[in-house]
């Protein structure tokens, strides 16, 4: 019998095939144990939950209030989150704990995204917040012994007025371990073009910049950070699907901004089980991602928050699988597109493609 050229594959193979991940919050995956143990260091007071503060009681509230479809009750979760990260030794420990469980996860690539300006509340500088973060993934790195590449991606609250100060901070630490940069926060109200000067000075300097776009906002939002900003990436842009039509004879019909981030390969971060929380998509089954991916966009499978939305980025390609029947195939395509559309040098890029994620996607789909 002849082995299937796209076979189905195990939650485990998926567990252990190699992935890469563009967008991920710091300060959206930290670990229960953890924010207890920092806020006990800090004085930081904690949510109530039900029963004894447990890291599993905690980790509970943090999904329920991510899920409750209340924004403002979304957005608390970080405000524990960002309090409890704002000394050296906070910072460090977050980002080694990050890529730990990036590592265990099968990650071998990953942008970890995450605001410094967020964390001066205690008397760091920018400059300091950078470094931590840094001296944390290096630790992780080196513990896994290389097994990992983690970078980071500095962003700017969009409805603040510092994106040219974190512009300028991603500039000067892109040697040191910085891939690029990333405007984040309420879309609405908030354009990109807000920042314009952030994105032009990022392109005189040669710099790579990603925006988040699409998500809570619809087509305008992506068409100005494309056409006005020049962004390399989408974070989401899930919201692309409003300009594409399906006809009751099926024929498919994209718009011209669909059919230009189409056909200019720029990539969509997309981050399907916090669609599913923040209403985006109905449901992981109607996710726009299996018409996007159906129609040759270049589609990526990402985390957004690990801790809000208890994932994984085995839980989402997992979920993926059952939703739209994708076999190892389908999920290398997606790793691969993540790796063509990483803020990492090309001959770098190719190296893992070619000498990491090919082979060990080979030999799972032998073994299947």
């Amino acid at each position: 019998m002849t082995a299937s050229p796209n076979p189905t594959p195990t939650r485990d193979q998926v567990l252990r095939a190699p992935k890469a991940l563009l967008h991920d919050h710091l300060d959206g995956g930290l670990r229960p144990r953890s924010i207890i143990e920092l806020a006990a260091e800090t004085g930081h007071k904690l949510p109530e939950v039900e029963g004894d503060l447990s890291a599993e009681s905690l980790g509970r509230w943090f999904a329920e209030a991510s899920d409750s479809g209340s924004l403002e009750r979304y957005l608390e979760t970080f405000d524990h989150t960002v309090a409890v990260m704002q000394t050296t030794s906070a910072l460090t420990r977050v980002a080694r704990e990050c890529v730990e469980d990036l590592v265990a996860d099968g990650v071998v690539y990953a942008e970890v995204r995450y605001a410094p300006e967020q964390h001066l509340t205690q008397g760091l500088t920018l400059d300091e917040v950078v470094g931590a973060v840094q001296e944390g993934f290096d630790q992780g790195i080196e513990a896994a012994g290389g097994r990992i590449v983690v970078r980071q991606l500095l962003t700017a609250m969009r409805h603040m007025a510092r994106s040219m100060e974190i512009a300028h901070l991603a500039v000067a630490w892109r040697d040191r371990g910085v891939a690029g940069f990333d405007i984040a926060g309420a879309e609405a109200g908030y354009p990109p073009t807000r920042h314009l000067d952030a994105f032009e000075y990022l392109q005189r300097e040669n710099a790579h910049f990603t925006i988040h776009a699409g998500e809570g906002f619809g087509l305008p939002s992506i068409w100005q950070a494309i056409q006005w900003c020049g962004a390399d990436r989408l974070g989401h842009g899930v919201r692309i699907i409003d300009d594409i039509t399906v006809g009751e004879d099926g024929k498919v019909t994209l718009g011209l901004l669909a059919a230009y981030v189409r056909d200019k390969r720029i990539p969509l971060e997309m981050c399907p089980w916090s669609n599913v929380q923040t209403g985006a998509a109905e449901s992981i089954a109607k996710h726009p991602i299996g018409l996007l991916k159906e129609l040759g966009f270049r589609v990526t499978v990402n985390t957004d928050n690990r801790l809000m939305s208890r994932t994984s980025v085995t839980h989402e390609l997992w979920s993926l699988v059952e939703a739209f029947d994708y076999g190892l195939r389908d999920l290398e395509w997606f790793t691969i597109n993540a790796m063509k559309s990483a803020f990492l040098p090309f001959d770098q890029r190719l190296t893992l493609i070619n000498d990491l994620i090919k082979p060990e996607y080979r030999a799972l789909r032998e073994v299947g």
